[in-house]
């Protein structure tokens, strides 16, 4: 089966999630820059959870690049990984409009974890319909870096319940570690 539905599908999900987050936004009332200090940790929130999205739609992007054929594990997988991704909207909201309290910020934290783990799912179904030998199989190698992200997040979601600012420095860290691109797959030239 080809692959060019399955890219179609999530790009358009990925574009309909970060959409619905941008119209969570209220416009404030007033003109002036003291009108938007209310708006502060919404729009924290929101900066954080764009790039988060970036980060998915990127990598998901190049995964796919490298994946010749989908069968209907990895169609589901992908629904997997959506479904998280779709959850994101509202445990944005929820911190921001919660000025980043405990148990929003740890929910937060499930939810990256969620997507983190489905993720790895579609990239191990990947590979087991591709082979160990495949471009992606590859360019992933040992996914220390994915691997690292797992464990981070599962050390951020109880520490939210100690200081929610643990938990979002290390949300921001997992996501500056995404931001370096990550050139596995282009280096191997497809």
């Amino acid at each position: 089966m080809s692959k060019t539905r399955l890219e179609a599908f999530s790009d358009a999900v990925i574009a309909i999630v970060i959409t619905i987050m941008v119209l969570e936004l209220k416009v404030p009332h007033g003109t002036s820059l003291d009108v938007l200090a209310p708006l502060l940790p919404i729009l924290l929130a929101y900066a954080l959870s764009f790039v988060y999205l970036g980060i998915y739609w990127n990598n998901h992007h190049h995964m796919l690049h490298a994946t010749q054929h989908v069968d209907g594990s990895i169609l589901w997988a992908n629904l997997h990984l959506l479904f998280w991704l779709s959850l994101i909207p509202f445990v944005t909201g929820w911190a921001g409009e919660n000025h980043f309290a405990a148990l929003p910020v740890a929910m937060y934290g499930v939810v990256l974890l969620m997507a983190a783990i489905a993720y790895t799912l579609l990239q191990w179904r990947i590979i087991a319909r591709a082979g160990n030998e495949s471009v992606l199989a590859r360019a992933v190698g040992r996914d220390t870096k994915g691997k690292a992200s797992i464990l981070l997040y599962a050390v951020a979601i109880p520490a939210a319940l100690l200081s929610p600012w643990i938990s979002v420095g290390i949300y921001l860290l997992v996501a500056l570690a995404w931001l370096v691109p990550d050139r596995r797959i282009e280096k191997l030239d497809i």
